[in-house]
């Protein structure tokens, strides 16, 4: 029974749980702490990129899921803006899906490809929702400026952090 047991936690990946919990920490907790898109969404970002390179689709999307709701709760995210957080959510699983597609191809070029997506997906889907379901005013719209280029600038910012961490992390794991 003990070899049994012992079988089982070393076929248990520590790494990848210790990455998801670090990096599910980070998008849960930090929106709630600083309330600034230009600080929490490079972070944000990060954790996506982070969590696609070493976690892969499944983790590193639901790790997406979290940020715009804990966003939307801790008031970074205006109430008005309620309406697009689905489709918040479905961007950063784009973001998360294209990069790990094209990482191994070219590193720069999935960053590239990844903001884009994401950031073209969530300015259509915004300005399609505020035209379509909210108030024709001052309020809404400049909300609505909150999902269009600030989120190319904070997904690219985001893939300059993660790259200097796996840039970091890669030599840790060459001097171990």
């Amino acid at each position: 029974m003990q070899n049994t047991q012992t079988q089982t936690l070393t076929k248990i990946d520590w790494k990848s749980i210790s990455w998801f919990i670090g990096l599910m920490g980070i998008a849960i907790i930090l929106p709630r702490l600083i309330h600034n898109q230009f600080v929490t969404g490079p972070i944000v970002n990060a954790t996506l990129f982070l969590g696609a390179y070493y976690l892969g689709n499944g983790s590193g999307a639901l790790i997406g899921l979290v940020p715009s709701v804990t966003a939307l709760s801790a008031g970074l995210l205006p109430i008005v803006l309620a309406p697009i957080v689905p489709f918040i959510m479905i961007s950063n699983v784009l973001l998360v899906v294209v990069f790990n597609k094209l990482k191994d191809w070219n590193f720069g070029g999935a960053v590239i490809a990844s903001s884009l997506v994401k950031y073209v997906f969530l300015s259509l889907s915004a300005m399609f929702v505020i035209n379509t379901f909210m108030p024709q005013n001052l309020v809404a719209k400049a909300a609505g400026i909150m999902m269009t280029w600030p989120q190319l600038v904070t997904a690219l910012a985001g893939a300059i952090i993660a790259f200097g961490i796996i840039k970091l992390t890669k030599k840790e794991e060459i001097s171990e």
